[in-house]
């Protein structure tokens, strides 16, 4: 005959409180934290006086020594940023080892949970199977039989706070990955900017190298070099930037749009240029398609009249499309948009390819900073300006590498950023550090 006498023994061991997860290591790792932090200050510190001896000698009169002294400069920074780079490296690192622990303390609990849930439900089941016709002819008191009944509804109350626990379990071991799949990302995206800034080092000290060893000290040397130096700067200014849907731009006028964008947006001008010059390079099916109908979206090729349902999507785009022409002063039936990507819609203006909905969150901003009546998402300045709100948006205005690295990865792939992303986001910051070269270049000359 079942009895019910063991069940207030497994009700105390259901009703047990929740486990401290990692609590030596987390003190621990805490205290390294915080040393690594101050050193990062301090480094931060000494970038921003070394950018303020770097700025005061850039305003003086050309010179060698002024221009030997500003990459004494450039060297000493990028040694800094080296330096950090390795101490957030080191820091991430700290924080996956406790992710690590956190994760492992959490499946040993949520297994134990499973185990413990497991073995109440079978009790249930047990007890749920037991008449009262068993219990009257049991040897069993009646008294002691309806207070294991008692017991039983407490271990019903028991079951509920246990799915609970192990719902939560489950919830905080998920975030726990998460947030280690993320110091992983971040960790790798850190060694591309460690590699990055050691290069950069390498070539500061190459061009110091060069230049004493071109002009040997000597003024006059030196003054022909700089008029090299002048025409160099003028060539890269005269060169085409590549934007979607136009003939394209000179560098030196992309880059003044770039620096407005910057001033307004805090985003790093290089960056926006590198974000532009990706876009500008990926794929063909631009700006080939007209709007036919902006009650359905429906479009056709602007070359070759060929239909094409579903250009634009209705109303979400073609209604923001039609205002928006209707202010920049163009007609949305002769405005080139891009066609539609098998399984989904096309309709991006322009050369930064906004889609029609997505501009208008931001056409606001670009008005109210550009002092315009209107934004116009073919308009050289606008679209960069629109690039740069839109890097601000997704973080890009930190500054530091993993920021703009996973700005860049929101840019294209969104939500599946980490993921998706990482492709276009290491592209995108290869591309930003030539550019940089090159503005820094400009801006020397």
């Amino acid at each position: 005959m079942r009895r019910l006498f063991i069940l207030p023994l497994i009700l105390g061991a259901v009703l047990l409180g929740p486990l401290v997860v990692g609590a030596q290591s987390t003190d621990l790792t805490a205290q390294e934290r915080a040393a690594l932090e101050r050193q990062l200050a301090q480094l931060e510190k000494d970038m921003v006086k070394t950018q303020a001896t770097i700025d005061t000698l850039s305003s003086q009169g050309q010179s060698l020594q002024r221009d030997i002294a500003i990459l004494d400069g450039e060297i000493k920074k990028a040694k800094l940023q080296v330096q950090t780079t390795e101490v957030e490296i080191r820091a991430l690192s700290a924080g996956i080892v406790v992710h690590g622990r956190t994760i492992n303390s959490l499946s040993d609990k949520l297994v134990r949970e499973k185990d413990s849930l497991a073995q109440i439900i079978r009790k249930t089941d047990a007890i749920d199977e037991y008449t009262l016709v068993e219990a009257v002819l049991s040897t069993q008191d009646l008294s002691d039989f309806f207070a294991d009944l008692d017991s039983f509804a407490s271990i019903k109350a028991a079951m509920r706070e246990s799915f609970e626990e192990l719902r939560d379990t489950r919830q905080q071991t998920e975030k726990e990955k998460t947030g280690l799949e993320g110091a992983r990302t971040n960790q790798q995206i850190l060694k591309s900017a460690l590699l990055l800034n050691q290069q950069k080092v390498q070539a500061k000290e190459a061009e110091k190298k060069k230049l004493l060893a071109e002009t040997k000290g000597q003024e006059s040397q030196y003054r022909q070099l700089k008029s090299a130096q002048e025409q160099t700067a003028a060539q890269i200014r005269a060169k085409l930037f590549p934007l979607r849907d136009t003939s394209g731009i000179q560098f030196g006028q992309a880059v003044d749009y770039a620096k407005t964008a910057s001033k307004i947006t805090g985003v790093r001008a290089a960056l926006i240029l590198a974000i532009l010059s990706q876009e500008s390079d990926l794929g063909k099916n631009v700006g080939q398609c007209l709007i036919t109908s902006l009650e359905t979206g429906d479009g056709k090729g602007k070359n070759t009249g060929t239909p094409f349902p579903g250009t634009m999507k209705a109303p979400r785009d073609t209604v923001p499309f039609a205002r928006l022409m209707k202010a920049a002063g163009r007609d949305w039936a002769n405005t080139p948009i891009s066609c539609p990507l098998p399984g989904g819609y096309g309709g991006a203006m322009g050369p930064t390819q906004f889609i029609p909905s997505t501009w208008e969150m931001f056409e606001g901003k670009i008005k109210s900073a550009l002092g315009v009546a209107a934004a116009d998402p073919w308009n050289a300045l606008h679209a960069i300006t629109a690039t740069g709100l839109y890097l601000a948006d997704v973080g890009a205005a930190g500054g530091s590498y993993i920021a703009e690295h996973t700005a860049a990865a929101r840019y294209y792939a969104g939500g599946n950023w980490a993921t998706s992303g990482q492709g276009y986001g290491n592209s995108v910051m290869s591309k930003a550090a030539a550019f940089q070269k090159d503005i820094d270049f400009l801006n020397a000359n």
